[in-house]
Order: C-alpha cells, then sequence, then structure tokens
C-alpha cells in the first residue's frame, strides 16, 4: 500500500459537486493498494498512520499523535499512488485490480475506526474533488514495499 498522509485543519471530499465526507484537525489520506497487499498489510498501515506523532506539543514539538488532539481521518482512494512515470503519459497496471483494492481500502478504514477515530471518506472508484487546508505543512509518504 502506499499513502500520501497530510496533516490538516480540515479537509473534505466532494463527488458531484456534494460534499461526501469532512473533517476539521486530522488527516488527509489517498490511499492506494498494490496487487500484493494484504488485509495484514492494511491494518498495520492504519496502527502506522494512527500512531504518527506529528501534532505540536506544547513546546511546539512534533510529538503527538492523533488521539491528543481529538482527530480524525478522511480516507480517499488513489490508485494513480501507482502510475508508472517512464513515459509522459502514466499507465496504472501496478495498482491492485479494483475488488481487491476496494476491500483493502474498506479494511484500512475499519482498522482505523477500530482504534477509536473517526473516519471520513470518499467512494471507491468515484471521481471525487477533494480540498484540504495542509497544516505545517506536514505531508509523510508510506509504501508498505519499504520497511517501516
Amino acid at each position: 500500500m502506499r499513502a500520501v498522509v497530510t496533516r490538516v485543519s480540515s479537509a473534505s471530499v466532494a463527488i458531484g459537486g456534494q460534499v461526501r465526507g469532512q473533517i476539521e484537525q486530522g488527516f488527509l489520506v489517498l490511499l492506494g493498494v498494490g496487487p500484493n497487499d494484504t488485509e495484514e498489510t492494511a491494518v498495520k498501515l492504519a496502527e502506522k498512520i494512527c500512531r504518527l506523532r506529528v501534532f505540536s506539543d506544547e513546546n511546539g514539538k512534533m510529538n503527538r499523535d492523533l488521539a491528543a488532539v481529538g482527530g480524525a481521518l478522511l480516507v480517499v482512494s488513489q490508485f494513480t499512488l501507482y502510475a508508472d512515470t517512464k513515459s509522459r503519459r502514466p499507465g496504472f497496471t501496478g495498482a491492485a485490480k479494483p475488488d481487491l483494492a476496494a476491500a483493502l481500502y474498506e479494511r484500512f478504514m475499519e482498522a482505523c475506526r477500530a482504534q477509536g477515530f473517526p473516519v471520513e471518506h470518499g467512494e471507491f472508484g468515484a471521481d471525487m474533488q477533494v480540498e484540504s487546508v495542509n497544516d505545517g505543512p506536514v505531508t509523510i509518504l508510506f509504501d508498505t514495499a519499504q520497511p517501516f
């Protein structure tokens, strides 16, 4: 799995002009699923992201996690994170097939909820408009193919 995690002061996702999910302080997670990902991968990544300490403490240090700030997650499926950019027209054959990707996208969100976090989301496979206010800016990349 690949994830782009942005610390936000607010974020929303709309489909056809209608807001489907929105959060205040927390993480906007753009989530891509690869063909070799599993439920275990989804759970491990969810735990890592939910415990990520990138919110400022009383000394201005990035030392607090999502729970400490009462944050939420907005998760948006993003198969384009697996783009092959060797040519000017990217290919996406490196992404998981939709049936696997949709199931693991749902499993990732379920694992975040199981840790006690509110999770908002878009719609898998839909054309979505995402808005966010990047706080910091703080943006972190995760790739479960790399040790973490």
